[in-house]
């Protein structure tokens, strides 16, 4: 008779500072009782970047050095552990606003040295990319749109350190769309949450915006000409009415949400093709990232999958936007293929999932941006 396996428990810290929200969480993966996320603690900057109309790095920066030690201390707390407990710590190495990441990974770094505990660097898009294995226990291969302020992308994950690119966006990312979108239209930031609260209100047929790229074959992006595209629509109500009226902010804001979710789920149309080529076992398209928490874009690509035969699966609110609990599940992946870092671990601005292909967004002295 064989032995049964042993019983295997990994306990990490993460830590997430890659642009405004300063977060650490503690999640513990057990080899007979799946994850469970024990804390996670995000403080936002919101306030801090109001009237400069998006994130100011410098300001970033310097909120992350003052907030680190308070989130872990937090994050520690509501898990009711001692940081001797921890197996490990993982961190943000990167991409993202190369301030932030410096504070979380040197912070890490201290705790791991103090503490005599492992270090993991993490990527930032692993983090999203791995969390539907987080929440919903997702078994490789799937199929991933990773749709946030930075970054769009669809990725066939096939292990936790193994991702293909399906193609991506070549300009902007959709939330940094929405982002511009909110300041031409003189809405708070972030712009997402606030564009899709007025487009509720608003006719998305009145205004003729374009769906770019997709009269061309294969699954990338582009979404700078349909912000531009709102631009002129906008003016050209200022200038006819001599002023935007409420209505005419909310039809421009349904329209643009409209045509952005019209894209998004066209190329998911054209990525599931390419990935049901690979007859997986259990076909799903997840969603992650913090556009994937508008709800129009999340009803269309439900309905698409149900139209496909394809799981559809999307992440809780709040682990959409960025959040440590992702990046500690991430170092746990990379925990149990015994991939950790020393402390030789640098800070990335840069740092694509797929190293095997070209970069969509050009390289230069930092690296490849995507």
């Amino acid at each position: 008779m064989q032995a049964p396996a042993p019983h295997v428990t990994i306990t990490l810290l993460g830590i997430e500072s890659s642009c405004d929200d300063t977060s650490a969480a503690v999640v513990r993966w057990s080899s007979d009782g799946g994850a469970r996320v024990l804390s996670n603690v995000v403080a936002g900057q919101t306030e801090l970047h109001a009237a400069y109309g998006g994130v100011v790095p410098e300001i970033a920066a310097r909120a992350h050095a003052e907030k680190l030690d308070l989130v872990v201390e937090t994050a520690l707390a509501q898990a009711d552990l001692p940081l001797r407990a921890l197996d490990g710590i993982a961190v943000t190495a990167g991409p993202g606003l190369i301030g932030g990441v410096l504070s979380g990974v040197m912070c890490a770094k201290g705790l791991a040295i103090g503490a005599g505990l492992p270090l993991i660097g993490v990527n930032h898009l692993a983090g999203h990319a791995l969390t539907p294995r987080l929440t919903d226990g997702l078994a490789f291969p799937y199929l991933m749109l990773l749709v946030s302020g930075g970054h769009c992308q669809f990725l066939l994950v096939e292990a936790a350190d193994r991702f293909h690119r399906l193609g991506g966006t070549i300009d902007d990312a959709p939330g940094e769309a929405f982002d511009k979108t909110a300041r031409l239209l003189a809405l708070p930031q972030p712009g997402g949450p606030h564009v899709e609260r007025v487009a509720a209100e608003g006719d998305a047929k009145r205004f003729k915006f374009p769906r770019p790229l997709l009269d061309r074959p294969g699954c990338d992006m582009s979404f700078s000409g349909l912000k531009t595209a709102l631009l002129r629509a906008r003016n050209a109500c200022m200038t006819d009415q001599n002023g935007l009226r409420q209505q005419d902010r909310a039809d421009l804001c349904a329209g643009f949400q409209a045509a952005v979710s019209d894209v998004l789920v066209e190329k998911s149309r054209r990525a599931i093709a390419l990935y049901m080529e690979r007859d997986p076992a259990e076909p799903t398209l997840a969603v992650a990232g913090g556009v994937a928490a508008n709800g129009v874009i999340r009803v269309g690509l439900d309905a698409l999958c149900r139209e496909s035969g394809v799981r559809f699966t999307a992440p809780p609110l709040a682990l959409c936007t960025d959040n440590a609990a992702m990046i500690a599940w991430a170092g746990i992946e990379r925990a149990r293929l015994g991939q950790f870092d020393d402390m030789t671990l640098t800070a990335r601005p840069r740092w694509p999932l797929d190293t095997l292909q070209a970069s969509m967004l050009g390289s230069g002295k930092k690296g490849a941006k995507a």
